[in-house]
C-alpha cells in the first residue's frame, strides 16, 4: 500500500485526534460533528473512513498501538515497577474506551475478531514485562498475563468515580507482588 500524501495523513490524523476526544466525552456523536471538530469536510472524512464502524475501529486501534508501544521500560525503572505502570495505563485503557468497544460491540455483532486483535497485541507487549518481573523476583510466577489482563478488564469497566476504582487497582495491583 503506498505512502499516504503528507496532507492526506494530516487529515487522517486531525479526525482521529477529533474522534478520538469526542468518543471519550461519551454519548452519541454524529460524522459531522467530528468532521467539524477535525477542521476537515464529510468527503475528507468519508474518503478516509467510508463507514461510522470503521472510523470507531481505526480509533480502537490506534489507541492499541499507543499502550503497545508504552510497554516500553523505562530507564532506571524496575521490572516490577514498569509492570505496574503499563498496567495501570492498561486499566484507563480500558476505562476510556468503555463507549467506543459498546458502540464497536453494537455494529459488529458477534464479529470480534478487532477486540482479539487488540487483546492479542496487548499480551504480545505485556508478556515481556511480566517475564522480567517474574525473573527478577518482584512479582508472582502463579499467574498468567492471560489473567492478570482478566483482572485489569474487571476492575476497569467498574462504573464509578476513579477516586472509587484507583484504591481497588492499587490493591489489587499489590496483590502480585512476592511477599
Amino acid at each position: 500500500m503506498p505512502a499516504k500524501r503528507a496532507d492526506a495523513q494530516r487529515n487522517r490524523d486531525k479526525l482521529l485526534a477529533a474522534a478520538r476526544q469526542a468518543f471519550s466525552e461519551g454519548g452519541e456523536t454524529s460524522m459531522a460533528e467530528i468532521s467539524r471538530r477535525a477542521g476537515v469536510g464529510m468527503a475528507t472524512l468519508y474518503r478516509n473512513f467510508p463507514s461510522r464502524r470503521e472510523l470507531l475501529e481505526a480509533v480502537y486501534a490506534d489507541e492499541v498501538a499507543a499502550l503497545c508501544s508504552a510497554a516500553e521500560v523505562a530507564a532506571g525503572e524496575t521490572a516490577g515497577a514498569a509492570l505496574r505502570t503499563w498496567l495501570v495505563r492498561f486499566a484507563a485503557f480500558i476505562t476510556a474506551k468503555r463507549d467506543v468497544a459498546t458502540e464497536l460491540l453494537t455494529q459488529l455483532g458477534t464479529d470480534e475478531s478487532v477486540f482479539g486483535e487488540g487483546r492479542a497485541a496487548g499480551l504480545a507487549a505485556g508478556r515481556p514485562l511480566l517475564e522480567a518481573a517474574q525473573a527478577s523476583g518482584e512479582v508472582r510466577d502463579d499467574l498468567t498475563l492471560e489473567q492478570i489482563f482478566d483482572m485489569v478488564v474487571a476492575l476497569a469497566t467498574i462504573h464509578a468515580p476513579a477516586d472509587y476504582v484507583d484504591p481497588i487497582l492499587h490493591t489489587a495491583l499489590d496483590g502480585l507482588l512476592k511477599p
